[in-house]
């Protein structure tokens, strides 16, 4: 098979409804082995940042927030959107101040990963700050209640294991600075 068996051909796009986080986008494409025509949805939206924060202890900056998708409390790295023109250093760092109120410290960036592919357009920045430190309180945006937690390597593995952070961009961005789990990994379906 080649990639010409499997690049789809666009054929026209045109704009959905704009919502909130996303603008919607709907291409029609063409298969690339049988030519019938799909139409495709593509959520747009900008970038989005995770922050592996560690202190000057050693400890892991997490939060713990409700999440309106799944209707429960996930805990996770702090994380946000990049605003229009803002470089992805300067959200992840106005991110981790704004939920957090920790700042400062050595920062690197731990590459990005495709948020969605299937549907989103966007990238996810995962950046790692080490030694910072509380320069300020939290200022969550008004549409966020957030409960900031200092973690242990260990914590944040039995975090995982309970399902209480199963989020797979913090996972992502975790597992690019921790051994999280023992390979292979098992799981209680309880």
């Amino acid at each position: 098979m080649t990639d010409d068996d499997l690049n789809w051909t666009k054929l026209g796009s045109e704009s959905g409804p704009e919502l909130p986080l996303f603008r919607v986008r709907f291409d029609t494409m063409r298969h690339p082995t049988s030519a019938v025509k799909f139409q495709r949805m593509i959520l747009e939206t900008s970038d989005w940042v995770n922050v592996i924060a560690v202190t000057i202890d050693g400890l892991i900056v997490m939060v713990e927030q409700y999440r309106f998708g799944v209707g429960e409390l996930t805990t996770e790295p702090a994380a946000g959107m990049v605003d229009i023109g803002e470089d992805p250093i300067d959200a992840a760092k106005r991110e981790l101040l704004e939920e957090t109120g920790f700042g400062g410290g050595n920062w690197r960036s731990l590459g990005t990963v495709q948020a969605n592919p299937a549907i989103h357009n966007n990238q996810c920045h995962h950046w790692l700050a080490e030694g910072v430190e509380v320069v300020q309180a939290p200022t969550p945006d008004d549409g966020e209640a957030i409960r900031v937690h200092l973690m242990t390597l260990d914590d944040v593995k039995e975090a995982i294991a309970a399902g209480k952070l199963k989020h797979p961009l913090g996972l992502s961005a975790l597992s690019r600075v921790f051994p999280l789990w023992d390979l292979p990994y098992t799981c209680s379906t309880t």
